[in-house]
């Protein structure tokens, strides 16, 4: 068959979370490629080391920026284009010289990746094939021992670079929530949490499933969270 695009959510942290199709997928795989900051590997690269054979190509897709810049700025949004057309090329020519690239991803692929972008410009004409990961969320759910969803409850699913009204609304609304892109935004997001009369019911997990990973009450967090946190809002309980 002509080689293809396998885009592999590895999971949020523990690598024994791998699916067994990524693991085999990783294994057979011309090149892995994977996105990371300058100066340090990947957290998907470091998930999936164990499964990458020594001597494998690699694509080292470094960010041009990832805190430094506003996503409020023209330009980020510019420079972030022009770096995913890079990347999507860089791919479509391992691919043309029949090589099966494998493009690691935290997570699942398709839910706030960054290899959906790499998919979105070349799924017309390069074949494709996605491997579902565990999730940042259910992964968190699981390490804070938080059933999320009860009976009929409604989960939302909410960045926190929303603006806080929007965040509010959406915490008032909802039976239960997991609120991504904390970082930054955590400030904001208690006060949302507290003029919807949540915070004392929130929890914030860092580094889910990772063995320095944490859970605590979201109230008594610092002002800052590192990039791989969010925060819970488990739904009713009792319900049946």
């Amino acid at each position: 068959m002509s080689a293809m695009l396998r885009i592999v959510g590895v999971g949020p942290g523990d690598p024994e979370l791998l699916t067994l199709k990524a693991a085999r997928y990783i294994r057979e795989a011309s090149v892995i490629a994977y996105f990371c900051r300058h100066d340090r590997m990947g957290h998907a690269r470091r998930i999936a080391d164990g499964q990458i054979v020594p001597g494998t190509d690699e694509l080292r897709f470094a960010y041009p920026f990832t805190t430094e810049r506003s996503v409020c700025e023209a330009s980020y949004h510019e420079e972030m284009a022009r770096f995913y057309d890079h990347c999507a090329e860089q791919v479509r020519a391992e691919v043309s010289a029949g090589r099966n690239v494998v493009l690691l991803c935290e997570g699942d692929p398709f839910l706030y990746g960054s290899a959906m972008y790499v998919f979105d410009r070349l799924a017309e004409d390069v074949r494709c094939d996605i491997v579902p990961g565990i999730m940042a969320m259910n992964g968190c759910w699981s390490m804070a021992h938080a059933p999320i969803c009860h009976g009929d409850d409604v989960l939302c699913v909410l960045p926190a670079t929303m603006p806080e009204e929007a965040l509010q609304e959406w915490l008032q609304r909802s039976d239960a929530a997991v609120v991504m892109k904390l970082g930054r935004n955590l400030p904001k997001l208690k006060r949302a949490l507290a003029q919807a009369g949540r915070l004392d019911n929130a929890l914030y997990v860092e580094r889910g499933t990772q063995e320095s990973g944490r859970v605590l009450k979201l109230a008594e967090m610092a002002e800052d969270a590192p990039y791989f946190s969010l925060a819970l809002l488990p739904g009713r309980k009792g319900v049946r």
